[in-house]
């Protein structure tokens, strides 16, 4: 039991310690009205053109009063715009503004900086053999969650 506290303290450590530096780099090119809340937000619009509000909470793992009130503040600031599904006028889409795009350029230069200076630390080897062992633990821990269990 202590290994995975100390899995879940350790991965929050280093998620704190990059999201510092990530806003860091970004503020000093100019964008210094964005919450460390927002990355996660803005990194999934940067992969994925137009989804709905619903698959970016589930993306990010956030309520819908949170990502409600994340999108407004971003569409607030000019990052992002919404329109309504041509299928179903409920469901709104969001979309990066040009200005989102251009936070989406600094972003990629930024992130692939900081993923050269994190390789140079572990090695690529052993940074792709960390990725996958958690995104098998992630999957895991969903599957078991959709049948019932907690592990």
């Amino acid at each position: 039991m202590k290994k995975i506290a100390n899995i879940g303290s350790l991965l929050k450590k280093i998620y704190r310690v990059y999201s510092i530096e990530l806003m860091k780099v970004l503020q000093g090119r100019g964008f210094n009205d964005l919450r460390p809340s927002f990355l996660e937000v803005l990194m999934y619009l940067s992969e994925h053109d137009g989804p709905s509000i619903k698959m970016i909470g589930k993306a990010c793992g956030l309520k819908k009063q949170t990502m409600t009130s994340h999108l407004n503040e971003l569409e607030k600031r000019g990052y992002i715009t919404r329109t309504h599904s041509e299928h179903d006028k409920r469901e709104q889409l969001v979309y990066l503004t040009d200005y989102g795009e251009k936070f989406k350029l600094n972003l990629l230069q930024v992130t692939n900086e900081l993923e050269k200076q994190y390789t140079s630390k572990l090695g690529e080897v052993e940074l792709d053999r960390v990725e996958l062992m958690l995104d098998n633990l992630y999957r895991e821990i969903l599957e078991n969650q959709r049948r019932g269990s907690l592990i």
